[in-house]
């Protein structure tokens, strides 16, 4: 398969190009600059300028690539650009899907992200709603998700939070510095994980699954007191202390959700995993350990 790569640089893309190439596919990796065109070369794909927000341009190259599948990688959060972010999801996606259409594509593979389902007391499935208030997060999700499912073959990616090379969790990187600093904070708010080349490998094999969401993320959804400790340890920083305050001791009859915001709850994997996806690290009390060694 034909397949165009939008973020091809990014810290899931620079994993999936070989992905892809092993796995018999034709990959066309997209990228702004010179020098995210040669690395896209040098990994033994072809490459094409593309900025999306250049709708004209972005029409003109998914017309030249002839692609048969889009898999849209591209987002501004390693820089931590949270502004071009939501840009990028809102009108570089609208523009990428229109060249899709144009183009005559007629499959794509979407990154989105797992936190933004509302509240509950346990792990979200991909058929619950999202949590409509927190438009300024929310509301650009949901517009790449809508985007996307023009699209006659779509599945959008949910990931859970990115730990790996390239992403924040990571030795030298943001987390690092947050625990330095003692901002990284170890209370009742639960996250799930997810590996960076666990989550480049549910966008190879989503190119084959059936339309709709699905939640990429690893088996142990958890509060920051469990986790924060651990990736502390593992970047070898020191830990904040564990927040057991009066507010996270429930009142007879509470829910789980005292002592956090009732959206942070982590997500379920248990339709990716009934798709046929085998997470490498299962679980965050594994891959963090392992993060020195891939530093």
């Amino acid at each position: 398969m034909r397949v165009l790569l939008a973020g091809a640089n990014g810290a899931i893309g620079r994993l999936l190009v070989p992905m892809l190439l092993e796995a018999g596919h034709e990959v066309v990796g997209t990228s702004r600059s010179d020098a995210g065109l040669a690395a896209i070369t040098a990994a033994g794909a072809d490459a094409v300028r593309l900025d999306v927000f250049d709708r004209e341009s972005t029409l003109r190259a998914l017309a030249a690539a002839r692609p048969e599948a889009v898999i849209h990688q591209l987002t501004a959060l390693g820089e931590r650009r949270f502004d071009e972010n939501a840009r990028i999801r809102r009108e570089g996606t609208r523009n990428l899907v229109d060249g899709a259409l144009k183009a005559g594509v007629g499959r794509i593979v979407a990154q989105s992200i797992s936190w933004v389902y509302a509240a509950g007391d346990k792990p979200a499935t991909e058929d619950e709603p999202l949590d409509l208030a927190r438009e300024g997060l929310v509301g650009p999700a949901m517009a790449l998700e809508s985007a996307a499912a023009e699209i006659e073959r779509h599945v959008v990616l949910r990931y859970g939070l990115l730990y790996g090379p390239g992403t924040w969790y990571f030795p030298g990187e943001w987390a690092a510095d947050q625990l330095r600093e003692g901002q990284l904070k170890a209370g009742a708010a639960v996250s799930s994980f997810v590996h960076v080349a666990d989550a480049a490998r549910a966008a190879l094999l989503a190119l084959e699954w059936p339309d709709g969401v699905v939640n990429v993320v690893d088996d142990e959804p958890a509060p920051a007191r469990e986790w924060v400790p651990v990736l502390a340890s593992a970047l070898g920083e020191p830990a904040p202390p564990v927040t057991t305050g009066p507010s996270e001791i429930p009142p007879a009859g509470a829910g789980a959700a005292v002592g956090r915001e009732g959206w942070e709850r982590g997500a379920s994997n248990a339709k990716a995993r009934a798709l046929g996806w085998t997470p490498a690290w299962p679980t965050w009390r594994t891959g963090f350990p392992a993060l020195a060694a891939e530093s």
